[in-house]
């Protein structure tokens, strides 16, 4: 049996939730392994909606969830997550959900940061969710983040904290923001300890013993290649590597645990925030797809961009992605359309390319090459095998297949666990 690794390969928005918890039922543990609660699942298990931002898709179906050491943790919105699910009749402990003891937390100061850079920039606004991710990733990177191990350690807090204030408070006051002083920071964490340090533990440890042991383990993604730090467009990025190879790395396992690669895709594509997006639609077609899809963010509520499926941007995503197979979702909110395209490469300043340029500026120039198929007017909503779809539909299928590189491996046709249609099991790869 194989681990799985699930990774989205558009920007994000896939409805990684629903197939994490298709797999999740198989698996025995479920880990997150980057990101922070920028990132949100909704998840529909027998009429009962969840949506989560941190907790690892498994613990819906009473799995054991990791929250690795690569994962940026607020432990006001992690607690407040937990409330929220208990009382939605779930159970979440220290004996099933663990919490790598060295992973970062965000910090007040992070977020107030975060939302006056933000506003600094005027018209290149990345389109941040203002929540503190990036500034507490670059104090990881620069060695001066406050990690759930130190909670433990008050000798080790008192340092930590000046040095952190002396870093941020410089760029607060510089903002013309508010600054923090340390008994702000020192009340905030006196208040979390309590209950977040019963959570931490030697995560990669255990994990390493499961996995000897033969236990399933199922890696969870958050946002998607695209918006990987390296490989996505950047600036307009999330401040973490999103790409199946961070699986390792983000929760302490050897780079053989990572598995089978099952890479996500939207029938068409979708983008929050800012940044390029050369398939976007302007008009009634594309406002129709956000109904029909109801393209919200999960954790912003912001609208989403709607757009053709890109097959060259998620070419790109299956090579540096590691993707085995890909799993389509949401091919339902194409039916009864007439047509159907798909973006098969860029025209740059009069040229053909078939990558998606790097530089900031050639991004904005580039103007999408679509290839235009007939669409379909039956129904593929609820469809449970290849024989319930549209010959159209299946086309089309097949030629985001050739296309993209990679075979289509699960095919989602609802929000509903069961409405899948399964071709390859990940899990056996």
């Amino acid at each position: 049996m194989a681990n799985v690794t699930v990774i989205g390969t558009q920007w994000g928005d896939e409805g990684k939730g629903k197939i994490v918890d298709w797999l999740a039922s198989r698996a025995d543990i479920v880990v997150r392994f980057q990101g922070g609660h920028n990132a949100g699942h909704t998840l529909v298990v027998n009429d009962q909606v969840y949506k989560l931002s941190l907790l690892p898709s498994g613990l819906v179906g009473g799995k054991i969830g990791v929250i690795g050491n690569g994962v940026v943790v607020d432990p006001k919105a992690l607690m407040s997550e937990i409330d929220r699910v208990t009382e939605q009749g779930l159970t979440v402990t220290p004996e099933t959900l663990w919490i790598a003891e060295t992973a970062p937390l965000i910090l007040p100061v992070h977020g107030a940061l975060d939302r006056a850079r933000e506003a600094a920039r005027g018209n290149h606004k990345i389109g941040t969710t203002g929540r503190g991710i990036g500034p507490a990733y670059e104090d990881k990177v620069a060695r001066r983040a406050i990690r759930i191990c130190d909670l433990s350690e008050p000798e080790t807090l008192d340092w930590k904290i000046d040095e952190l204030l002396l870093h941020h408070n410089t760029l607060l006051a510089g903002l013309g923001a508010e600054t923090f002083t340390k008994e702000d920071i020192l009340s905030f964490l006196k208040e979390i300890t309590p209950r977040l340090l019963p959570y931490a533990c030697c995560a990669w440890d255990r994990l390493a013993e499961a996995d000897r042991a033969g236990k399933r383990i199922l890696f969870e993604g958050a946002q998607a290649v695209m918006l990987d730090v390296d490989h996505g467009t950047y600036p307009f990025v999330t401040s973490s590597n999103t790409v199946a190879a961070i699986a390792a790395s983000g929760s302490g396992m050897s780079p053989k645990s990572v598995g089978f690669v099952l890479g996500i895709a939207k029938a068409y594509t979708t983008r929050v925030g800012e940044g390029p997006f050369p398939s976007e639609l302007f008009d009634e077609v594309g406002k129709g797809m956000a109904e029909r899809g109801r393209e919200f963010g999960t954790v912003t509520g912001r609208p989403r961009r709607c757009g053709w499926f890109d097959a060259a941007m998620v070419r790109r995503a299956v090579r540096v992605g590691g993707v085995s197979g890909v799993a389509l979702t949401k091919l339902d909110i194409l039916d009864g359309m007439k047509e159907v395209s798909i973006c098969v490469g860029y025209e740059l300043d009069g040229k053909r390319i078939d990558n998606f340029p790097s530089a900031p500026g050639a991004q904005a120039r580039v103007k999408p090459i679509l290839e235009t198929m007939p669409g379909w007017n039956e129904t593929t909503g609820g469809a449970r095998s290849w024989a319930e779809l549209p010959a159209q539909a299946i086309k089309y299928v097949r030629r985001i297949e050739e296309l993209i590189g990679t075979p289509v491996t699960l095919l989602s046709t609802s929000p509903e666990r069961e409405d899948t249609i399964l071709v390859t099991d990940p899990f056996e790869g």
